[in-house]
């Protein structure tokens, strides 16, 4: 029996904007659907951003085009909209706006490019007397190598302002690798193929790196989970490998919820989802970075079997039922029903891939916590060594009794992973 929220008989279904559905926003038309909700979409650029997966326009009821606020405002209203929300990490500045201009739900638009830039996103925190990391922006690569030289304490980290996913993101131990990361962030695109204008410098953050994802209505935050990142050295590069569940009351998950509370209050993130990533540094947690939307590794059915709930879900019921959402959730920390990774599989493979093995696929699939394999890539894509996790091949999500039985089956999944493409 389905877990997700049921819908409530109307004659007249609320009407929801999602801004870019791109990729794990693919979900959010049947979280509305499922609470009696239709959806329209809202591209805030002319043409699809195709680093991405695209959203299925079969789900939504009509298509608009951001071309200028009186023009979408005034087709939203047509279509009698009641919520506006983004679906990604690009349309959260249009979101902001368009519910601001709407009168509905928001988080307003003074700082929204707070919630896109990292740079603006660290000194609002500075401002608010959080701990942060040090930082400086640049056009140049010299001027990035002065301040690191400046600075003194290396590694420093480069990347882009505004991207995701570890798109462009060095950790460099000294002045040359400096200039190297800051020549290619500045000549490269982003994730969402827009070009590079600055390239950040900030100062590492030691420790372990956390998630903690979150869903509001009016400042009171309902906290989906907390993931711990585990790392491993593939082709000489410390890549993201697994997301491990943490339950709710083990250490340092209080700490991580008290400091992230904090920084929803300083980025005035009031309503709908974040997805945060904190470091536990030895002077405590620090930000690395917060998107004022759902994780990109989020899976609606997964997500209920591992914490009996999930982002989507929490994200309609807060915007299309608020009083239902706070009197369940508002205030409130997860519960782990069991075990869970998201592990992001690594290769050694560099080719144009031929074909995929379904029988290995089948025997990922059918290992006793294997949720869900995802197969990124199709036959005629190009396979790469994974640096990041861009360039990651699979994603698997496992849940299970115990963690020592999910370990088990990641170790399998090493002996085939190499497997499912063939060159």
């Amino acid at each position: 029996m389905s877990a997700h929220p049921v819908a409530a008989a109307s004659s007249t279904p609320v009407v929801a904007a999602v801004v870019d559905g791109y990729s794990t926003g693919n979900f959010l038309p049947a979280a509305c659907a499922r609470l009696g909700a239709q959806v329209v979409h809202v591209r805030s650029t002319p043409k699809w951003m195709t680093s991405m997966l695209l959203p299925d326009m079969d789900d939504y009821v009509a298509d608009l085009v951001f071309h200028d606020e009186e023009q979408i405002v005034e087709e939203l209203r047509s279509h009698h909209v009641s919520a506006v929300f983004a679906g990604q990490e690009p349309g959260v500045p249009l979101a902001d706006r368009l519910s601001e201009l709407m009168g509905t739900a928001s988080n307003g638009s003074r700082l929204s490019s707070a919630r896109r830039d990292k740079f603006e996103m660290i000194e609002v925190l500075r401002a608010a007397g959080l701990h942060c990391a040090d930082q400086f922006k640049s056009d140049d690569p010299r001027v990035l190598v002065d301040w690191a030289e400046w600075h003194g304490d290396y590694p420093v980290v480069v990347k882009p302002l505004s991207s995701a996913s570890t798109d462009g993101v060095f950790i460099c131990d000294d002045a040359d690798e400096v200039r190297r990361a800051a020549e290619h962030v500045l000549s490269a695109r982003d994730i969402f193929d827009l070009p590079n204008r600055e390239a950040l410098v900030q100062s590492y953050l030691d420790g372990e790196e956390y998630i903690v994802d979150t869903v509001g209505h009016d400042g009171h935050r309902f906290v989906c989970g907390v993931w711990k990142y585990e790392k491993t050295l593939v082709n000489g590069k410390n890549i993201y490998d697994k997301d491990v569940l943490l339950a709710a009351d083990e250490p340092p998950v209080p700490e991580l919820v008290a400091y992230v509370d904090d920084v929803l209050k300083a980025m005035n993130i009031r309503f709908g989802p974040t997805h945060t990533e904190v470091k536990m540094t030895s002077k405590g947690p620090a930000l690395v970075e917060i998107g004022a939307r759902l994780n990109g590794n989020m899976h609606p059915d997964f997500h209920q079997v591992c914490l009996g709930h999930n982002q989507t879900d929490l994200i309609a019921l807060a915007y299309l039922r608020p009083d239902e959402f706070l009197e369940r959730y508002g205030d409130r920390v997860y519960t782990r029903r069991q075990p869970a990774v998201v592990h992001n599989v690594p290769s050694t493979q560099d080719g144009v891939v031929r074909a995929i093995d379904e029988n290995v696929v089948r025997e990922i699939a059918d290992l006793p916590t294997v949720f869900l394999p995802s197969v990124k890539l199709k036959p005629g894509g190009r396979i790469r060594r994974t640096v990041d996790l861009l360039s990651s091949p699979l994603r698997i999500f496992m849940t299970g009794v115990t963690q020592e039985a999910i370990l088990d089956d990641y170790r399998r999944i090493q002996e085939l992973k190499d497997k499912v493409y063939l060159l």
